[in-house]
């Protein structure tokens, strides 16, 4: 049985808008959870992650062909190391978006790049410039201002979510971290399969945790149009767009999520961020742009 490719190449300025794009699904998570009816916590999650996966048992074949599968199984471990990485992520975010606000999700998840700076150190050897040291102080102030005013004002569920959060930046460091040390052993690792593993791995997690089913019909249509829009779609996307972006115009990108997210959850489920949110979230948001800011001018001045 013969299988066909999809093939998509973008030119530099389609690629920026497409992941413009890409953030902007992304960002539907928050207020779309904000919608569900009677679906709680892992069952959410479990949900989102099942329709994700069949949605990409979908959309992989005619991205990358049949061979996709063949990928998944003849892998290694190194792609099921990032497979749980992802299935991490994709459990912590929505649990964590069950237990506080999206705008205390989303600032947690902006410290992705500090933390895979700080793991490529630590576990590569990547030497850190100057000012991404800098830059990870200033996003520490910021975290800890909102950790600390979270304490002080006794909202420990809120608390507890906003840690949960941190989970998802931990992941994918080490997902990341996980593939770069793989590339220097001679063997890549293809994210997007990982992706689909990632999915599997979080419906197995999350399903025994999941029970009783409460979901209505209108919650289970929310959820499918998260896993399909929200995950599945974009995160293929973002992969075509990685391979004609510079990583730093990726990192800046991929902030507008924040924007975006907050935006909507105010905008569409009145969802009103907390001035101590958007404080820690202005040092630890003005921190990475800078940073990279600052690294995209330094390497144009040495090339």
């Amino acid at each position: 049985m013969t299988s066909f490719r999809f093939d998509m190449k973008l030119s530099h300025p389609r690629a920026l808008l497409t992941m413009v794009l890409v953030t902007m699904m992304w960002s539907i998570a928050g207020v779309t959870a904000r919608h569900l009816e009677s679906a709680k916590s892992f069952e959410i999650t479990f949900w989102r992650s099942l329709f994700t996966l069949l949605s990409l048992l979908v959309i992989l074949p005619l991205f990358q062909g049949r061979e996709v599968f063949a990928k998944v199984r003849h892998g290694g471990p190194m792609l099921w190391i990032s497979g749980l990485c992802w299935s991490v992520m994709f459990t912590a975010f929505m649990v964590a978006l069950t237990l506080t606000s999206v705008a205390n999700v989303l600032v947690t998840m902006a410290l992705g790049p500090l933390l895979t700076a700080l793991m490529a150190r630590a576990f590569i050897g990547h030497r850190l410039a100057l000012r991404t040291w800098c830059a990870i102080g200033v996003a520490g102030i910021g975290i800890a201002y909102m950790y600390g005013t979270q304490l002080s004002l006794g909202g420990d569920e809120q608390l507890v979510g906003t840690l949960v959060a941190l989970c998802v930046p931990f992941a994918g460091a080490l997902n990341w971290t996980v593939v770069q040390r793989s590339h220097a052993h001679g063997r890549d690792v293809d994210l997007v399969p990982a992706v689909m593993v990632g999915a599997l791995l979080s419906a197995l997690a999350t399903l025994p945790l999941a029970y009783p089913f409460q979901a209505t019909p209108h919650d289970l249509r929310l959820l499918a149009g998260l896993g399909l829009v929200q995950l599945a779609i974009p995160c293929v996307l973002s992969v075509v767009c990685a391979r004609v972006l510079k990583a730093p115009e990726v990192s800046l990108i991929a902030l507008l999520e924040v924007i975006f997210g907050i935006a909507l959850a105010w905008w569409g489920a009145n969802e009103a961020p907390a001035a101590t949110v958007l404080t820690g979230g202005a040092l630890v948001i003005g921190a990475l742009v800078m940073n990279e800011i600052l690294g995209w001018r330094a390497r144009q001045a040495a090339s």
